[in-house]
């Protein structure tokens, strides 16, 4: 691949805040992003009311639920959750340290795609920290299956998504996105597409305390009659597999590390992405821990990066 991938860990250059609600809650929520050291990670800290903090690394072990979002914490008290565009925002602009500050139970939903935290980032600056970023290399293929469901990562030269959807719903069908993963790449294509529903799942949602926040303004709304209620319509064409990608992204994110390789889906979703990352790290020989060559900065091709012996790399882990 011609594609350079990073050689040293990230962070932001100043904080930035943003305001919205929780798609969920329905209750306003502040966020912060903070620059953080090498080797800190992404980390989040839910902020409560008495003044205490709940911290929360961004890593697979700490996966709670994946019904709807995906979780960060087990008890509603103390979690975090829909992290998943915020995430995929985070791994798309090579960010590896990151303190994350939300003074409620979820993120900000904002428009219901990466994009406001994309600029965000932006907006705030990416510095090289000067200490070498590690990448997990797929060696071989790792798969999981749900009945009709399934994803698995293969070894690939680069880092590539291949997301395949297959809704019974004459709007949406059968529709996918592939493509190899970098910023720009993820800005254009992915960023833009928004969470969506249908009409006909409202009332069972709200009568169980969900999608409390979900509206036109952050959601693609699929009326009964399969027609797009928004009266902007769709952003892509395929809007739909797009977001899927944008959140399998952001699933993958919580690897704890970039990854170098290829992760394919159909008729997946938070739970199936949780799963298949969770295989391949439990798989030893599935992966290698890989770094850039010499000590230059900047960019390397995703052949050049070498295996190290890192026996306590497990960014994945609490």
């Amino acid at each position: 691949m011609a594609i350079g991938l990073l050689s040293f860990q990230t962070t932001i250059a100043q904080p930035v805040t943003l305001k919205g609600i929780g798609v969920h809650s329905g209750q306003p929520v502040t966020m912060s992003f903070l620059p953080a050291e090498a080797g800190t990670g992404v980390v989040f800290h839910r902020q409560h009311a008495n003044g205490s903090v709940t911290e929360l690394k961004a890593v697979a072990s700490q996966v709670g639920n994946t019904d709807l979002s995906t979780v960060l914490g087990s008890s509603p008290t103390h979690w975090v959750a829909t992290v998943e565009h915020v995430m995929a925002a985070i791994y798309s602009l090579g960010i590896d340290n990151l303190v994350v500050e939300v003074d409620g139970p979820e993120t900000p939903v904002m428009d219901g795609s990466s994009a406001v935290y994309i600029d965000a980032i932006e907006q705030a600056g990416i510095v090289s920290l000067g200490v070498k970023r590690r990448y997990i290399r797929v060696m071989k293929p790792v798969r999981v299956d749900n009945g009709a469901s399934w994803a698995e990562f293969r070894p690939y030269e680069g880092t590539r998504f291949e997301v395949e959807i297959d809704f019974d719903c004459p709007l949406i069908g059968r529709q996918s996105w592939q493509g190899d993963l970098t910023a720009q790449t993820f800005k254009q294509e992915l960023s833009r597409a928004r969470t969506f529903g249908f009409m006909r799942d409202v009332e069972r949602l709200w009568a169980a305390g969900l999608a409390l926040g979900s509206s036109l303004e952050n959601s693609v709304v699929i009326s009964d009659d399969d027609k797009v209620v928004n009266i902007e319509g769709l952003r892509y064409p395929d809007e739909f597999a797009r977001h899927k990608t944008l959140d399998a992204v952001g699933d993958l994110a919580l690897a704890g590390a970039q990854f170098i390789g290829c992760y394919r889906s159909y008729r997946g979703g938070h739970k199936m992405n949780s799963m298949a990352l969770k295989a391949l790290l439990s798989d030893a020989s599935a992966y290698e821990v890989v770094e850039a060559p010499g000590a230059r900065g900047g960019k390397a091709r995703a052949r050049e990066f070498v295996a190290i012996n890192a026996p306590g790399f497990a960014p994945w882990t609490a």
